[in-house]
């Protein structure tokens, strides 16, 4: 089946021109595209591929080696002179890929046996000098983005293993798709993607309608529907071939530099990253429009791209520009306008226009009186200003998701022992398979240098990471919680301990009880993000029905388990302990917590009992539970070492 043409992708105006320009620049560092499920990402990203010029490559060789220049450390070379021409490539990485396959890896047996290093090129190398898509790249496991990432900036990919190093050219244009609602990736590997689109479904009928009908025309003719966009597909290539060939020609003025500097700088962006990819698309805009000099409109269309996911925000807060404070970062960096030979109301206009710069900045003091901002948050009970909090992990060694949490065997990681005999998963292990070929040698007839291997022989070496783990976090809303504003310091801990989730790759999840019932709040999820919007938004009042909470705590675990059984779950009681709802509540409570012990979930309770009179009932649940009591002004990680400082001395 034909690919869907580019150019038949009804609407998304700035994910059209974020590819096409990563396409002319590949230093841009590609592109981050973020929107909600069916938005037709992954079809326009798809298309791409058919209009980038067709590339030449030396004969036979597996990294795809330009003839004109060849890489001289490239593990196929020395080359031959032959050259062929291929169209380029659109290589996909599905999520649940191993880091081997990614990366590449050494015949482990050849090596051993014949004495050879024989490596294996990963995707990286199938996709040098073309395209490397990612689908939900939110998805994929850190140390792979990394990876990924790495030999995007770098233009090579390295593997270090088993003592041999094997370094080859990788430069393509990487292309990522996520959907927030499924989880954020982090900040440190977001700001490593060059441009960043947001991309929704039209809400114009019109449009949508438009939008069925060339899906549906593609479903029933793909040939005959893609032949209709062949001239315009065709167009795009050949200008985009042109913006490839004017793109060395492209100037970048000491004007241009300077406003790039003023924006990055209003925005308040970490290091240099920013500025160097913002004039980077400015000049393939330049480019693309066909001009030969940076103008101010091309470091606006750069700026849109380049900065909204690099503004320093809170963990939580999504990516986005503030439109005015770009257009006003624009015009502080225009140069001074020739103010012409001076008259006689020179002195009088230069002396008038500062005078109105302290009026402007004095309106919005007017407009944000103290009364108006802070009225908005008394209205709700909101959080606290989270902070570092303690790191709670599951006991024993798991083997679920990557992450930062608790302890698991995992492929990344310090090595801890050998996997047993026909496990064939991770990384090589040599000296256990060197051994255990050994005592065989004689027998297989060996009369050479090199091992006489067989795959039975083969051991896999055991190593020892960190897991994500699933939080669910059960909350008492009840009206005990909100006397004397203790909710708002309880919303700040439980944020705290939201963002340390973030932070580890955790899964997390959110249930409440209140006025008797309890309920899910936020079924599991990866987008701790949304737990966060829940909790700032979350009722206060009624009874207490602990049991209830509980139950549908347990509930939620028993359906996780069945759904992801690799994640360990980690159940956090925010409560003072009080059970008042229903009849028998104390024992029914006591009942659930039995039973949530008994099925081995391992749990934390967080006391929010306060006042000078404690009835330690928190304490006793924890005891029940069998897991771990933490009084709620002992959440931050400082306060734990204060008091253990202060106990020492």
């Amino acid at each position: 089946m034909r690919p869907y043409p580019f150019t038949a992708v009804v609407g998304m105006p700035d994910l059209r021109l974020g590819l096409v320009l990563s396409a002319i620049s590949p230093a841009i560092g590609g592109v981050l595209v973020r929107g909600e499920k069916g938005t037709a990402k992954s079809t326009m990203v798809r298309a791409l591929a058919g209009l980038l010029p067709e590339v030449d490559v030396v004969e036979g060789c597996r990294f795809s080696c330009d003839p004109a220049a060849p890489d001289p450390n490239c593990p196929d070379a020395p080359h031959g002179t032959r050259a062929v021409r291929r169209p380029a490539r659109l290589v996909e990485l599905p999520v649940g890929a191993a880091e081997d396959r990614v990366i590449g890896s050494l015949n482990l047996e050849r090596a051993l046996t014949e004495g050879v290093t024989d490596f294996q090129p990963g995707l990286l190398a199938a996709a040098h000098r073309g395209l490397l898509y990612v689908d939900e790249v939110n998805l994929l496991h850190d140390h792979l983005v990394d990876t990924l990432l790495d030999a995007a900036a770098m233009g090579r990919a390295t593997v270090e293993r088993e003592g041999v190093s094997v370094s080859h050219a990788a430069r393509f244009v990487l292309i990522g798709t996520m959907n927030p609602e499924e989880g954020e990736l982090r900040p440190q590997l977001l700001d490593r993607f060059g441009l960043t689109v947001e991309v929704a479904a039209s809400r114009d009928p019109e449009q949508r309608a438009e939008v069925i009908r060339r899906r549906l025309a593609y479903e029933a003719d793909p040939d005959a529907f893609a032949a209709r966009f062949e001239d315009t597909d065709a167009q795009l290539a050949a200008e985009i071939a042109a913006a490839q060939k004017l793109l060395p020609s492209v100037e970048l003025s000491d004007e241009a530099l300077r406003q790039i500097a003023e924006v990055c700088a209003a925005f308040e962006v970490d290091g240099m990253r920013a500025d160097i990819v913002t004039a980077r698309t400015a000049v393939a805009h330049a480019a693309w429009s066909g001009r030969t000099e940076v103008s101010t409109e091309d470091i606006r269309v750069a700026a849109r791209l380049a900065l909204p996911h690099r503004r320093r925000r809170n963990p939580f807060d999504a990516p986005g520009i503030d439109e005015e404070q770009l257009e006003q970062a624009l015009r502080d960096a225009e140069p001074p306008e020739d103010p012409g030979p001076p008259d006689d109301d020179g002195p009088g206009s230069g002396s008038d226009a500062p005078a109105e710069t302290p009026q402007g900045q004095q309106q919005p003091e007017t407009g944000g009186e103290p009364g108006g901002g802070g009225g908005s948050e008394q209205q709700s009970v909101g959080a606290g200003k989270p902070y570092r909090a303690r790191m709670f992990s599951v006991a024993g060694l798991g083997e679920g998701a990557h992450g930062k949490r608790s302890r698991a065997v995992t492929d990344a990681g310090r090595t801890i022992g050998v996997r047993p005999p026909g496990t064939r998963a991770g990384r090589p292990h040599l000296v256990a398979t060197v051994r255990a070929a050994a005592p065989h040698q004689r027998s297989r007839g060996r009369d050479g240098a090199g091992l006489v291997l067989r795959p039975s022989d083969l051991r896999f070496a055991l190593r020892e990471g960190r897991e994500g783990n699933l939080v669910l976090f059960c909350v008492d809303a009840s009206g005990s919680m909100g006397a004397r504003s203790r909710m708002r310091e309880v919303k700040a801990a439980v944020l705290s301990l939201l963002l340390d989730a973030y932070q580890r790759r955790d899964k997390v999840g959110l249930v409440t009880f209140r006025a008797g019932a309890a309920e899910l709040a936020l079924p599991p999820t990866i987008s701790v993000e949304a737990a966060a919007a829940r909790l700032e938004g979350l009722p206060t009042g009624g009874r207490t029905p602990l049991a209830e909470g509980l139950l549908e705590a347990a509930r939620v675990l028993r359906v996780e388990a069945v759904r992801d059984p690799r994640r360990r779950p980690l159940l956090v009681v925010v409560t003072d302990g009080r059970a008042t709802s229903g009849a028998d509540a104390v024992a029914r409570s006591q009942q659930a917590a039995d039973m949530l012990a008994g099925a081995g979930v391992a749990s934390v309770v967080m006391d929010c009992e306060t006042g000078r009179m404690r009835l330690g009932l928190a304490a006793e649940l924890a005891a029940r539970l069998g897991g771990e009591h933490v009084p709620l002004g002992e959440v931050a990680a400082d306060t734990l070492f204060t008091e253990v400082r202060r106990r020492a001395a």
